[in-house]
């Protein structure tokens, strides 16, 4: 199924944006453990809608009920389901995108895939919506992975033309993690997230949008994880991130910069410390042969404009085969990039989470 992901923990994602509900199952959860409610609820917080200028003015308090799985707050071994009811929908600003798409979003080839069953209320299946119901999977996961030594931390890597400072890839550290925390708006750098929001109001005030790069560190995976050469540890990630609407692009390490290098600016020197064998430097992002090397897992992923903008676009009437313009209603995000900063984080979660169990490196008892 196109809405599932994983082998050893599985992660199925239903509903639309506008539907009764939205919400998740996962199978392979470890039974025994206990989840911190309050933390998972701060998780999705980071997500929710309508909580600031730079994001819809859609409201939803995204707070999930589960149906199973947890016995006392305690993962039980059996399916864990979760449901988040749509409470804020406004479905009429929706009504014309049958036969007029908006350019750059799924309604064009939804239509010639689906031909006129989807819902294209709020983008329906393909909203970033849908991200909430990940969301609650990756927080999860999240938590399971601390008590194995292994923690995430994402933040804004630009937005349009702004670049905040970039994670040391060799260096990053847990002390850059709660620096993090403590920003409300998630950079290294205050004075660039600054800069990053004036951006951001002057594109809403245009009618407009922008988007950005999210970069993202996993610190403390053991060397050993994944497998060549379709299970590697980019491969996974890969998959469940462009899972998230709107990611265009991902890179680990240095990416794309290491075509322009030599090999002997690129290779990153071998050493120990006696203990551990370790890297210099990290221009592979902490996966080699799509194998953990034991350094921290370093990627980036593109994030598109949102292309549900107010000013008036070119579209085309399917209908009558006819030219028009289109100018779109309702709710959106002028940047999507602050509010996909823990999507990302959850969605490396449940890659890594997957890995782990299969790798049997999973120290629960499982």
């Amino acid at each position: 199924m196109s809405s599932s992901y994983g082998k050893n923990i599985r992660v199925s994602i239903f509903g639309q944006s506008h539907s009764e509900g939205i919400g998740v199952c996962i199978e392979g959860l470890p039974p025994g453990h206990r989840i911190d409610m309050e933390e998972l609820g701060f998780f999705l917080s980071r997500r929710a809608p309508g909580q600031n200028s730079y994001s819809t003015s859609r409201r939803e308090p995204d707070v999930p009920e589960f149906l199973s799985g947890l016995v006392g707050g305690v993962t039980c071994g059996a399916p864990l389901t979760a449901l988040i009811r749509n409470t804020d929908t406004r479905s009429s600003d929706y009504s014309g995108l049958f036969d007029l798409p908006r350019p750059s979003h799924a309604d064009f080839a939804a239509q010639m895939k689906f031909k006129g069953a989807q819902d294209v209320r709020g983008g329906g299946h393909f909203s970033g919506r849908l991200t909430a119901p990940l969301c609650i999977a990756g927080g999860i996961c999240v938590q399971l992975l601390k008590k194995q030594g292994i923690e995430i931390a994402a933040h804004i890597a630009s937005i349009g033309g702004v670049s905040d400072a970039l994670f040391d890839m060799a260096n990053v550290s847990t002390e850059d993690f709660k620096a993090l925390s403590a920003n409300a708006f998630p950079v290294l750098n205050a004075e660039s997230g600054k800069e990053m929001l004036k951006l951001i109001e002057k594109a809403k005030a245009e009618g407009d949008s922008v988007g950005g790069i999210i970069e993202c560190a996993i610190l403390g995976l053991p060397a050993g994880l994944g497998d060549p050469m379709f299970d590697g540890m980019e491969n996974r990630i890969a998959s469940i991130v462009f899972g998230i609407p709107a990611v265009k692009g991902i890179e680990f390490g240095n990416g794309f910069a290491c075509a322009a290098l030599r090999g002997s600016e690129n290779n990153d020197a071998f050493y120990t410390d006696g203990e551990t064998v370790k890297t210099k430097t990290n221009n592979h992002g902490g996966i080699l042969g799509g194998i953990s090397s034991g350094m921290p897992l370093i990627f980036r992923a593109a994030i598109k404009p949102t292309p549900s903008i107010s000013i008036e676009q070119d579209s085309v009437s399917l209908s009558k085969m006819e030219n028009r313009k289109l100018k779109v209603k309702g709710r959106h995000d002028p940047c999507i990039v602050p509010r996909a900063v823990p999507c990302v984080e959850a969605a490396a979660a449940i890659a890594v989470m997957d890995a782990l169990l299969e790798s049997k490196m999973y120290k629960g008892g499982y």
